[in-house]
């Protein structure tokens, strides 16, 4: 079966989306979660694991339109999506290695993407 575009699009979509929900996890992690009360108001936590839930959602119908294994290593885009948020919203640092772990990513996804 021939992949198509729209489900590598959509994958791609998912990723990007699921990729919000590690940013808010970590910022529901900087606060207390001992207390039922204090989980239950926590809106990153809900907020990270429905951006989470989405992401697969939106991942499940692309596998209708192609090879699981080519649509699969799109996931790993993920990788760029978050740290590319975390330098935006958390505020983190992108070393050198960092970038080049991107680079490697996307390289790898590419040739994956060509050789289908």
């Amino acid at each position: 079966m021939a992949t198509q575009l729209w489900a590598i699009a959509l994958v791609i979509l998912a990723t990007l989306i699921g990729a919000f929900g590690p940013i808010l996890l970590k910022k529901a992690s900087a606060k207390r979660l001992s207390k039922l009360s204090l989980l239950a108001t926590n809106y990153h936590l809900f907020g990270g694991v429905a951006l989470y839930a989405l992401g697969t959602m939106l991942f499940i119908p692309a596998l209708k339109g192609g090879d699981l294994s080519v649509l699969y290593p799109f996931v790993s885009l993920s990788y760029i999506w978050v740290s590319l948020l975390s330098v935006k919203f958390l505020g983190e640092k992108m070393s050198r290695i960092k970038w080049l772990g991107i680079a490697l990513i996307i390289i790898g996804v590419t040739f994956i993407g060509i050789g289908s």
